[in-house]
């Protein structure tokens, strides 16, 4: 087993916060999912933590209304941020939440790191631009998740990751990104190594038989 995954497996629901004064202090490291709200961002938590129901995965909003903090220990977290795009709320609803987001990735200090969900069938709509164009100005490191890659042949979904990388040339902030499925696993390895990276996740004691 992945050293981080052994560790993420370990994880739980802290809290959620619909208002910034609402999150838990603003100390240790932490790293965020974000993306629209038909990107698979809780399928690829559940599957990154190795859990069938940490993240609710559901096609209506609901939990994903608030900014869900999950604990890997007591200096880590595991942020889940509302998901745009099909979420089914009224203007003045959207707009709070985006004001509550916008407040948390430009004041949280100890925010590490962004990963940044999108559909590999349609990247980069206005919402992903909206985030990464925010991650170049603060200069935070960025990772993007082409999610549901089985859902194409593995040539087409090079090609699309390909073609990403290249309408990205000129990022002014760490941008990395991959392939990704929650449904066969093809990317964890990637991304837990990622996670570890800006989580600094310990690996576990190896330890040799006698």
């Amino acid at each position: 087993m992945h050293p981080v995954e052994q560790i993420l497996r370990q994880i739980r629901f802290d809290k959620s916060a619909q208002k910034l004064a609402q999150c838990p202090p603003d100390e240790g490291l932490e790293i965020a999912f974000a993306g629209r709200s038909n990107a698979g961002k809780s399928s690829a938590i559940n599957r990154l933590c190795g859990q069938k129901s940490l993240a609710r995965t559901s096609k209506t909003p609901g939990r994903t209304q608030l900014l869900n903090f999950f604990a890997v220990d007591e200096g880590r977290r595991i942020v889940d941020l509302p998901g745009y795009g099909y979420a089914k709320v009224d203007r003045s609803t959207r707009d709070a939440w985006q004001k509550e987001i916008d407040g948390y990735l430009s004041g949280r200090e100890c925010l590490k790191g962004l990963i940044l969900l999108m559909d590999v069938r349609h990247p980069l709509k206005d919402f992903d631009q909206m985030i990464i164009q925010w991650a170049a100005q603060a200069n935070m490191p960025l990772h993007l998740l082409l999610t549901k890659a089985d859902k194409l042949s593995y040539g087409v979904a090079k090609n699309t990751l390909l073609k990403t990388a290249k309408q990205l040339t000129g990022h002014r902030a760490p941008l990395t990104l991959q392939l990704f499925s929650s449904t066969n696993g093809l990317g964890c390895e990637e991304a837990w190594n990622k996670i570890g990276e800006w989580l600094d996740l310990p690996a576990p004691a190896i330890t040799s038989e006698a």
